[in-house]
């Protein structure tokens, strides 16, 4: 699909929504990844439900999971059992509990959706283990991409090695999936999705699955590399952010996706470039300058950061980024690390900025006016109501009406 103003592309959407229900809410989501790579080895369900107030006195809307069901891996993402729900994280019976007290609280709870790839039970074909027997959801080879040793047509995305791919062109698995996703929506109470690795098949199936199950909102992992010249990041990552709104336009515009574009550009603009924070047509450089309502920005998850830490932000300008996601249009989301495990400082900043995000009206569509974007400073005005700036350069809004709203190390943001 070509070039849309981010409100042509609402329109469409609008358009093409039907009896989908609130497929994307209303703009004032804010997310929360309630985890991060070591979660499974501290009971995690009980440990995670004693926050839940906390978690919903925050404003936060939606608590990302990690994934419910039954895995080979302790962390989930080589899922075998897809009806179990006893993992590493905990029991059934906690799960569950767990899950009622977010919704005592008011906040919806968010599926790790892992469906690329999935651990046999059995040797099949090539001595592979690419059967599932004994299990429910009994697929043999047929359910496995031919790229990764099944009887299945070849992938449609890309291949996720190690582990047999599902053939999500197969009828029956995609009828399965759906079965399975509307359990996990309507027995055991997820609201929210979050498809997990979706560059593995194509996005019309998630468009399918979206439909079948009617999740309240859904968040894709398009995880593609920015565009570099050897180790330096372009300034233009134009195409960079077009293939993430690809992706969205083939899930027929139903879900959101994770804004990588944005992360990989902020954690640069961070070490005092800040110019990168502007592209050529004055708009943020991530999908948040073309199509905000479908953008979730992020600094740091479970594969970027934690233990992990294949890709993460800068530590000491971790509360910039935040100031910089937390006034800007989009959905932001909030990673566990930051807000429990470092220190109560960086837990209050966080809330004071969701805070102010609250009350000035900050939404995923709010218009956006960049004031400065030079090597040492980036400013803006959000909305009509809020100021913000990052950077160590020294500025502050012209005019009086403005006050202080919050501030921290090179950030402060401002209200009218």
């Amino acid at each position: 699909m070509g070039f849309l103003s981010s409100q042509e592309r609402d329109q469409n959407q609008t358009n093409q929504r039907n009896d989908l229900g609130a497929v994307l809410r209303d703009g004032k989501e804010i997310l929360f990844q309630a985890f991060n790579w070591e979660s499974h080895k501290y009971n995690w369900w009980t440990n995670l439900e004693s926050k839940v107030p906390d978690i919903a006195k925050a404003g936060i809307t939606s608590a990302w999971l990690p994934p419910p069901t039954n895995s080979f891996s302790p962390e989930g993402y080589a899922p075998q059992n897809l009806y179990s729900l006893n993992s590493k994280y905990g029991s059934e019976h906690q799960l569950k509990a767990l899950l009622q007290k977010f919704k005592q609280h008011k906040v919806r709870t968010m599926a790790d959706i892992v469906i690329n790839h999935r651990v046999g039970t059995t040797q099949g074909s090539g001595g592979m283990y690419n059967r599932f027997d004994g299990i429910p959801l009994p697929w043999d080879e047929r359910a496995v991409t031919s790229s990764t040793g099944g009887l299945g047509n070849r992938n449609t995305g890309a291949i996720f090695h190690g582990f047999p791919n599902i053939d999500h062109t197969q009828d029956f698995v995609r009828k399965d999936i759906i079965g399975w996703l509307r359990w996990l929506r309507h027995n055991v109470g997820f609201q929210d999705f979050r498809f997990d690795f979706a560059k593995g098949y194509s996005p019309k199936y998630v468009k399918e699955y979206i439909e079948g199950a009617k999740p309240l909102f859904s968040v894709g992992e398009y995880w593609d590399t920015c565009n570099y010249k050897g180790s330096i990041l372009d300034y233009n990552q134009d195409s960079h952010r077009q293939r993430i709104l690809n992706w969205i336009d083939g899930t027929g515009m139903l879900s959101t996706a994770f804004d990588f574009t944005t992360k990989g550009i902020l954690q640069e603009a961070v070490k005092r470039e800040y110019w990168r924070l502007r592209d050529p047509q004055g708009k943020p450089p991530g999908v948040i300058g073309w199509w905000p309502s479908r953008s979730v920005t992020f600094i740091d998850n479970h594969d970027t950061g934690s233990t992990q830490a294949h890709w993460p932000f800068p530590s000491e300008h971790v509360m910039e980024g935040y100031a910089y996601i937390l006034t800007h249009p989009g959905t932001p989301s909030i990673f566990y690390d930051h807000f429990y495990d470092w220190n109560n400082s960086v837990h209050e900043q966080i809330v004071k900025l969701i805070d102010t995000r609250k009350r000035q009206g900050i939404h995923s569509r709010s218009p956006i006016r960049i004031l400065e974007a030079k090597h040492n400073l980036y400013s803006a005005i959000i909305g009509e109501k809020l100021c913000m700036k990052i950077g160590d350069g020294s500025w502050c809004p012209s005019g009086r009406e403005w006050t202080l709203s919050t501030s921290g190390h090179n950030y402060a943001v401002w209200h009218k």
